[in-house]
């Protein structure tokens, strides 16, 4: 089965044997193994009673034809630290050349400029993992996906600094004289960053007062964006919900040194100083404070905050 993908890895004439199976280029053994079953249990035909003929095919035809050459390949010692010289070959080559590299989806371009690309790169793989065989129909722009991932990874460990104006390469055009200017494409719509994805599972899960797992999600998003001011003010909600309020504290100040406007911090401040009997703050005073006849949040239970807090302390 051959699979026309002309992005990432592929676009060198390499197969890119991670993309497919979604692990990272640097996955171990018992990490591709682990990969490769889950994926195998998922494709087989009788995995779904319900499957038409056609998609009991098609499943059968990515395992056997796609999936388990790829797993031959990198579950094999001696391939496998073939294949990952090769990779790490031509990385060091694009870099050395100064390659023009064309990134066509907004996470690798996201990838080409993070300074922890690391954490950024195996969060975004295994995210992708989750329902890369879901579609069938899919499949290929997904590896494509992953190949891209895969090949910018590769050249920011071989050294590569990406200039936010020189990431994509500009298509080639041959103009014709007295002809018009090409029409600008329009721009596909923004997926969420990484960041933003951690902070929409955060919020969610701080709705259902799932606060641990709320915490965490915020934890890793304050790793890739520690001066995020929402990752501050929403981990200080999940400490005050939890009673630390000193630890819910600190994110809030630092969530208004960053945003002194973060009406959700203030409210956060105005929360702690009433259930430690503090003086508020010259902060929540100015909030708290009306001016020419504008209506301020209520500090209460109602609204956004009552919803994050809890309601009024009774």
């Amino acid at each position: 089965m051959s699979l026309k993908i002309e992005r990432g890895l592929f676009k060198y004439e390499l197969v890119d044997y991670h993309a497919i199976l979604a692990t990272p280029v640097d996955a171990d053994a018992k990490e591709i193994r682990k990969r490769y079953l889950k994926i195998a249990r998922h494709l087989h035909p009788d995995s779904v009673t319900i499957a038409s003929v056609a998609e009991k095919q098609h499943k059968s035809q990515l395992l056997s034809k796609l999936v388990n050459p790829a797993y031959e390949q990198l579950s094999q010692e001696k391939n496998r630290t073939e294949y990952i010289l090769v990779l790490s070959q031509m990385g060091k080559r694009l870099v050395q050349e100064s390659t023009s590299v064309e990134l066509k989806s907004d996470l690798a371009r996201q990838l080409a400029s993070t300074p922890n690309f690391e954490h950024t790169y195996k969060t975004a793989i295994a995210k992708i993992a989750e329902t890369q065989y879901d579609s069938l129909q899919q499949v290929p722009q997904i590896i494509a996906l992953l190949s891209e991932l895969n090949l910018v990874y590769l050249m920011r460990t071989a050294g590569k600094s990406f200039a936010a104006s020189s990431t994509v390469a500009q298509p080639k055009s041959n103009p014709t004289p007295n002809a018009p200017p090409p029409k600008t494409p329009t721009p596909p719509a923004k997926e969420d960053s990484v960041v933003e994805q951690y902070i929409r599972r955060a919020q969610e899960l701080i709705a259902k007062n799932q606060l641990a797992p709320a915490k965490v999600e915020l934890q890793d998003a304050l790793k890739l964006a520690p001066n995020n001011s929402r990752c501050h003010t929403l981990i200080g909600v999940v400490y005050l919900k939890q009673n630390l309020t000193t630890t819910a504290k600190v994110h809030f100040d630092r969530a208004l040194q960053l945003d002194p406007q973060d009406e959700t911090a203030l409210a956060g401040k105005r929360k702690i100083e009433q259930i430690t009997g503090q003086k508020p703050s010259s902060s929540a005073k100015q909030t708290a404070t009306p001016h020419s006849g504008t209506k301020q949040p209520d500090s209460g239970g109602s609204g956004l905050f009552g919803g994050l807090f809890g309601g009024k302390k009774k």
